[in-house]
Parts: structure tokens; C-alpha cells; sequence
């Protein structure tokens, strides 16, 4: 099993039109998180639905702990190939060399998964990540699944911190340009917010995902 893949995704925001083609996930409100499914790899991140500047959300607090949440779901990346979503983080995590297995802490980040079924080692995933110390755009190789699992910074440590970001990838063609060949459904997204082998804290906001059309 790979060390923090397989499974975690979620968020929708009240201030998106969602059209009806569009695939909402199990939205973070009253009723809390039903519908994700939880994974621990270190300890328990806590994960509770919060009301945020009137905005239903995730919130992730993790100390010293690494856990998901994920959704199992296949979305046809032909028909709706744009993961959208919302997300914050309240903290920053110490710059860190996350190419190490040392280092491989992050205090917000965003998978979609392409399950390999009973062969496991045919599992790939997606990470979008909020980088404490990678460039906006760099990509690496998973510390501990290698190059079945891409990172990609998408927030960084220029990004302010308290305030949210609306966030839109095209992960058909991400996953084409990463892994070098066309992949046309996935079957999980998840979230994670992990700060086990730093053993710091880290707070953390996801809210609103969706998969659309364009």
C-alpha cells in the first residue's frame, strides 16, 4: 500500500453556480462528513465540518498525525475533466525537503486516485499540493510511493495564509503530462492534511469540490 494515496477528496463552495452536469462530492455542512471515508497512515488528523466567514467547510487540524479522508467515486475525466474546489490554510509549515521521506509533510493537499484494483502496484495518483518549500508548478516523485504518485505544488509559501483560494485543474491533462499517457477515468479524490514526520501542527480548510465540464 502506498505510504498517503489512495483516497481523500472533498469541498464545494456556496458562492459557485454549479450547473447541472457538473459532479458535486459530499459537501461539508450539517450533516458532517458522510459520504468520506477515513484513512490512517500515523495517528489521526481531526476532521470536523465548520461554518468559515459563512462558508461551510472542512476542518483539518493535524499534530504530529497523518490521516485522509476519501471519496470513492468514477468521474469520466472526458465529460467533466476540471476539479474544482476551495481551500485555506491558517499556518505554515517550516520549510522542508518533501523529496525526503523526512519531509513529506503538507498542510494542505488534494489526490485523485486511478485505482490499480488487486494490482496495487498499477495504483497512480495526483497530489495538488500547498508546498512549504517547492516553486508554484514544480513536480516530483512521491518519498514513499515513487513515481506512482505525483506531487505538484500548486500553493506555496508565497500564498497567504488565513484567506481562501479558489482553485481549477484540469486533470485530464495533468495526469497526461505527469505520467505520460491519457487516462480517462478516475476513481477516488481525497484530502489530507499530515504533519507526522516533522512532528509540527498544521490547520487546514477545504471546501466546495466539484468535477466540470469547463
Amino acid at each position: 500500500m502506498f505510504r498517503d494515496i489512495s483516497l481523500c477528496i472533498l469541498l464545494m463552495l456556496t458562492t459557485t453556480a454549479i450547473s447541472a452536469s457538473d459532479i458535486p462530492l459530499p459537501a461539508f455542512d450539517i450533516d458532517g462528513i458522510s459520504g468520506w471515508k477515513e484513512k490512517s497512515f500515523s495517528g489521526k488528523t481531526s476532521y470536523r465540518t465548520v461554518n468559515l466567514a459563512d462558508i461551510p467547510a472542512l476542518k483539518a487540524e493535524s499534530k504530529a498525525s497523518a490521516s485522509g479522508l476519501y471519496h470513492e467515486r468514477r468521474i469520466d475525466l472526458h465529460k467533466t475533466p476540471w476539479l474544482n474546489w476551495q481551500w485555506r490554510i491558517e499556518n505554515r509549515l517550516p520549510p522542508a525537503d518533501e523529496k525526503s521521506k523526512a519531509g513529506d509533510d503538507y498542510s494542505a493537499r488534494i489526490y485523485v486516485v486511478i485505482d490499480g484494483g488487486l494490482l496495487l502496484w498499477k495504483t497512480l495518483a495526483l497530489s495538488y499540493t500547498w508546498s512549504s518549500n517547492a516553486a508554484r508548478g514544480d513536480t516530483w516523485d512521491n518519498a514513499f510511493a515513487g513515481s506512482n504518485v505525483k506531487m505538484l505544488a500548486l500553493r506555496t509559501r508565497d500564498d497567504a495564509i488565513s484567506r481562501w483560494y479558489t482553485e481549477k485543474r484540469n486533470v485530464y491533462e495533468d495526469l497526461k503530462k505527469q505520467f505520460g499517457k491519457t487516462i480517462r477515468y478516475i476513481d477516488a479524490v481525497a484530502v489530507m492534511t499530515d504533519t507526522d514526520n516533522s512532528g509540527g501542527q498544521a490547520v487546514a480548510y477545504y471546501a466546495d469540490i466539484f468535477f466540470s465540464q469547463q
